[in-house]
């Protein structure tokens, strides 16, 4: 644990409480790709199969049963929740992220650190955390306009991603044995993701306007 590790979990918590609140709060998931959101509840529960047989610490216990539950929470709301439900954009949440899936399973079929089934899925799961926004982005590049909530909820969540690689960068300095490169790689990737979002999202705060994406 340090500082920049801490800073992104909490970060990454924050995005997380920023969408619940979206959605109990205005009844709407209006601008979320239930894509997006399916794919993370998948990341949390394939990386988090040692929760029941490798204890850490408390804290990184507690962290894996949040990430958990409130995707899951958030794909049921998405899906059962007779009001949220009915503002989901399902005509411009178009992505095939079974693609994303497939393509992520093979990747981790083909290059991990140990063949086990708990590290294929750990490797499988950055991969998917890597690609998992995309159909976020997608979504918001269609819609064109995005609401406050959803931008600051995506600002968050790639904010989180940054601050891992200064983590790593951190470890990689300080740990003599540090070799989780299959991490960098994924954490890198996903992070360049966003470079797009992160432009227009600084244009707006800059000229204090509306976000907003091009088609």
């Amino acid at each position: 644990m340090n500082i920049f590790r801490f800073a992104g979990d909490m970060t990454h918590l924050i995005s997380v409480l920023v969408l619940l609140l979206k959605i109990y709060a205005t009844k709407s998931c209006s601008g979320v790709s239930l894509k997006t959101q399916e794919l993370y509840a998948l990341v949390f529960l394939a990386r988090y199969l040692d929760l029941f047989t490798d204890f850490i610490s408390v804290y990184n216990t507690v962290m894996k049963i949040v990430f958990i539950m409130s995707s899951l929470a958030i794909v049921w709301c998405m899906r059962m929740h007779p009001m949220v439900r009915r503002s989901y954009d399902k005509e411009l949440d178009t992505f095939r992220h079974y693609f994303l899936i497939a393509g992520c399973l093979l990747g981790a079929l083909l290059v991990h650190e140990k063949f086990t089934f708990q590290e294929i899925f750990w490797a499988f799961s950055l991969y998917l955390e890597a690609v998992a926004i995309l159909p976020q982005l997608v979504l918001l590049q269609r819609s064109g306009n995005v609401d406050n909530l959803t931008g600051q909820y995506v600002f968050f969540l790639g904010a989180y991603r940054a601050l891992y690689i200064l983590n790593w960068i951190y470890r990689y300095f300080t740990e003599k044995h540090f070799g989780r490169w299959i991490s960098c790689i994924s954490g890198l990737v996903q992070t360049a993701l966003y470079g797009d979002f992160f432009y227009y999202y600084f244009i707006s705060w800059k000229n204090n306007a509306k976000l907003q994406l091009p088609a």
